[in-house]
């Protein structure tokens, strides 16, 4: 199943993540929608990442790919980490990611937006690896019923097993949560100034 459709007339913008040397958290947000087969449909996870720390900071779940899926997720990240400076938000070239309402939300909050050639899959790797760690630790290993059951399945392994528990072994074997705290305590490293 396809979640991408960049054949559409909307803007693009260029990959501006490509030439960022992240040193910090908030420097670098990625972006992606996987689908999740349930019994009976489909339904699909918009996702936002930091891309420093690997957590998950805002995501959404619903049976449309409409760009309000997307939104829901920005919104929450948004509402966790505010409107950092010299933020770049990183997607792939899809519909959702180039519409009007979400490039103008990503405009209002100053983010600079930064978008995957056509394409080219590896150049948004770190949402690519999250989805196939999603998959392979929990989607695949649950046979979820319906929208509600995957919701209640899913908030528990983002927010409690993903974020907090599993090791990275990119983030000196600690899980996002525990990293992002080390980095308060380290100075002159952390957020981006």
């Amino acid at each position: 199943m396809v979640t991408t459709d960049s054949d559409h007339s909307r803007p693009v913008y260029p990959n501006l993540a490509a030439q960022l040397e992240l040193s910090g958290i908030n420097q670098l947000w990625v972006a992606d929608i996987p689908y999740i087969r349930l019994e009976t449909e489909f339904i699909y996870l918009a996702v936002v990442i930091d891309a420093f720390s690997r957590r998950v900071i805002g995501w959404a779940l619903d049976r449309t790919i409409e760009d309000d899926l997307a939104r829901a997720a920005l919104r929450v990240a948004l509402e966790q980490r505010g409107t950092p400076a010299g933020l770049v938000h990183h997607s792939d070239r899809g519909s959702q990611y180039a519409s009007t309402d979400y490039t103008s939300l990503l405009k209002a909050s100053a983010i600079a937006i930064s978008m995957s050639q056509k394409a080219s899959p590896w150049e948004n790797a770190a949402c690519e690896s999250w989805m196939k760690t999603l998959k392979s630790e929990e989607v695949y290993r649950q046979e979820y019923r319906d929208l509600p059951e995957a919701r209640s399945c899913l908030a528990q392994f983002i927010d409690k097993v993903y974020n907090q528990k599993r090791l990275h072994s990119a983030l000196g074997y600690r899980p996002p949560v525990e990293f992002e705290q080390s980095l308060s305590m380290a100075p002159g490293v952390g957020a981006h100034a």
